[in-house]
């Protein structure tokens, strides 16, 4: 990436999380949202730098250091170290990854505290109420023992000395503030509650600590150290050059990402502090909703915490990316079931963009020899508009202004809508017809060029989010600069040279069989909850990728008797009449034949052991029975999707089951 002085900066946060535990799901879609954002805004021509974190400091982590036997510096360091492992082998671990016990974050606190405090807005006191030490938060309106508002645990009493800011002079300040900028707190439900909050008055903040020792100590003066929202704050600024931010010249910060519960920390308790010691105040603050298992929001002490690495060592994290950006609207509570994951990966990733690549560039390959064909110049007869320029720029347009709004529902909605009517314009125009008769040459080699061309444009749309399988399918287009640094402003049809060669067809997103899936994603997250003395380091193993094979099972011994099975598993198996186009000899193999089979909606690849029985050439314009919902599977290094039925002789011979009446190509079997 260029420097700052030659394109636009653009400063991006996640919150800096606390280190009491390792991350689950919610903490895995902030950091996903905005590695998202992250990747897009690089693709519209800023120099972006993302920040993360862990927030080391409390009373929370001193607790838990003492009942692991170590030190709250060793404590939180393991924690810590986990939670960038996880990021980094997940790959959204951002630029900037500052912890709360680092040296130059701990010069920054001081820093800023010695201006708030210089210009007038910090006060000595003493301080007698209830707090709660699991939100690190002082309640108001609260007696002994009461619940927490917020997470409904109970509070305790506290009376100590406390350096307090005097946050009740910003009332006015912060309320002129948000009307000048509308759009600081987003979305507009957040900056509602954050309004009522401010105008219903506000309170001096305690912002040290006597009774805890683990904090960052305030200068001088012996036993304080910082209240952990004092502290944690200013880390988005320390991670930036703190007192020095002018040198890197990222401050202010563009977007801040946070979760709902934070908002009032971000969006009052932050810009008061920026105010008070004369520093540029961030521009935005985004805050989005829970996620909901079960209806409840995920928390350790519901039990109900869904942890990442189960989900991305069995489906990868092209995934998981996926599902929580399509499945939530951005901003709003969001339900999450490992159902729904898996619906969305095998109805989505594999049916929807892995067909429609593999389709594509296999036909590529084998009419055009691999080769990006010559289109036809348009007629004007075209049925669907997927192969015209005004198609791309609206879809263009209107895809970029939907991740401008953080929409990113409805931006993977419009893309996916591209992704469907490409394979309609399949459908209809049947290449693999066209292929059979020499003067229709020109119209396949235009139709296989718009499919082509269309998938480009896909994969540089949908890249932000899925950036792993894009660069895949950039790539097998014949494309070599990195995805990554193509602009979107620049993108625009027919940019997809003729005569390019493709790399060769590979899966993006194997099709899994559900219930195995979310049986070991749920054996994973068993395994992984089972509490542990100390905290360790994570594995460092990469996370899977979604074309890994489900794990092997041991086959049991053969039964004297056949188990029987309910209608409902055998419901499971999809067949459908498939008419084969051509057959060839695998090499090196004595049983195998390579088909193409039509099944009405696309041409899949099966490899069968039928040569011993079969000549290739017979088969050809053979009418069979397909079951089309098997997991790929390579046989001889050539892969297979979907499978032939046949009937098996006491010899061992194949007699392939077929039909005595007329039937359509693609009729399903039922």
């Amino acid at each position: 990436m260029s420097t700052p002085r030659t394109k636009p900066k653009y400063y991006l946060t996640t919150p800096l999380y606390y280190t009491n535990g390792l991350p689950h799901i919610g903490h895995t879609y902030s950091t996903i949202v905005a590695d998202v954002i992250r990747r897009y805004k690089r693709m519209r021509g800023f120099a972006v730098t993302m920040t993360t974190g862990a927030d080391e400091h409390g009373v929370n982590v001193e607790r838990s250091a003492i009942k692991a036997g170590m030190s709250p510096l060793d404590y939180s360091t393991a924690i810590a170290v986990q939670w960038k492992q996880i990021w980094d082998d997940f790959d959204i671990a951002g630029e900037e990854f500052i912890r709360t016990t680092d040296e130059r974050h701990h010069r920054t606190v001081q820093w800023l505290f010695k201006r708030c405090r210089e210009n007038g807005f910090i006060q000595k006191g003493s301080y007698t109420g209830q707090y709660c030490v699991h939100d690190n938060a002082y309640v108001a309106d609260a007696g002994p023992g009461d619940p927490c508002p917020d997470c409904g645990r109970p509070t305790e009493t506290v009376t100590e000395e406390n350096y307090f800011f005097k946050l009740s002079e910003f009332q006015q300040k912060l309320l002129d503030f948000y009307a000048a900028n509308p759009d600081f707190i987003k979305p507009e439900s957040r900056r509602n509650e954050v309004l009522s909050f401010v105008q219903g008055g506000l309170r001096n903040l305690s912002i040290t600590r006597t009774t805890i020792k683990w904090g960052i100590p305030v200068p001088d003066e012996a036993p304080h150290v910082f209240y952990v929202w004092f502290d944690a704050l200013i880390g988005y600024l320390s991670a930036v050059g703190g007192p020095d931010f002018g040198e890197r010249d990222l401050w202010p910060a563009d977007l801040h990402i946070v979760g709902k519960e934070i908002i009032r920390f971000h969006a009052v308790y932050w810009p008061a502090f920026l105010m008070a010691a004369d520093l540029p105040l961030p521009r935005q603050i985004w805050a989005h909703g829970w996620l909901l298992f079960d209806s409840e929001k995920m928390s350790k002490s519901r039990g109900n915490v869904v942890r990442p690495r189960p989900i991305v060592n069995v489906l990868g994290i092209e995934a998981l990316r996926y599902y929580l950006l399509r499945e939530i609207v951005f901003g709003q509570d969001g339900g999450f079931s490992y159902d729904a994951l898996v619906t969305r990966y095998n109805g989505d990733l594999a049916n929807g963009l892995g067909n429609l690549t593999s389709r594509t560039l296999t036909m590529i390959e084998r009419y055009f020899g691999g080769e990006i064909p010559t289109p036809a110049v348009a007629t004007g007869s075209e049925k669907y508009s997927s192969g015209s320029a005004e198609f791309a720029s609206e879809a263009l347009n209107r895809i970029t202004q939907l991740y401008e709004k953080l929409s990113f529902s409805l931006a993977l909605e419009a893309i996916w809508e591209m992704v469907a009517s490409i394979d309609k314009y399949l459908s209809v125009e049947k290449p693999w017809t066209l292929a059979e008769k020499p003067e229709d040459r020109a119209r396949l080699g235009k139709v296989l060029y718009t499919a082509a061309e269309g998938l480009r444009l896909i994969a540089a749309l949908a890249h932000p989010v899925l950036p792993q399988a894009t660069q895949k399918i950039w790539s097998q287009l014949g494309q070599t600069e990195p995805l990554s640094s193509v602009q979107l402003d620049q993108l625009a049809w027919g940019q997809l040279k003729p005569g390019t060669r493709t790399g060769k067809p590979e899966g993006i997103f194997p099709r899994v069989e559900k219930s195995e899936a979310i049986e070991r994603i749920e054996a994973m997250e068993q395994e992984q909850n089972k509490p542990a003395a100390t905290p360790a380091a994570a594995p460092s193993a990469a996370p899977a990728a979604a074309a890994t094979a489900p794990a092997p099972t041991t086959t049991p011994a053969p039964a004297a008797v056949p188990a029987k099975i309910g209608i409902e598993d055998f419901a499971k198996v999809e067949m459908r009449v498939g008419l084969v186009k051509s057959a060839e000899r695998v090499a090196g193999a004595d049983k195998l034949l390579q088909l193409q089979v039509d099944i009405g909606d696309e041409v899949r690849q099966i490899v069968a052991g039928l040569a011993l029985a079969y000549k290739p050439e017979d088969l050809v314009g053979r009418k069979v029975v397909v079951v089309v919902n098997l997991l790929p599977r390579k046989l001889r290094g050539v892969e297979s999707n979907g499978m032939i039925v046949a009937a098996s002789l006491p010899d061992g011979a194949p007699v392939l089951a077929g039909f005595l009446e007329e039937v359509p190509v693609g009729a399903r079997l039922k």
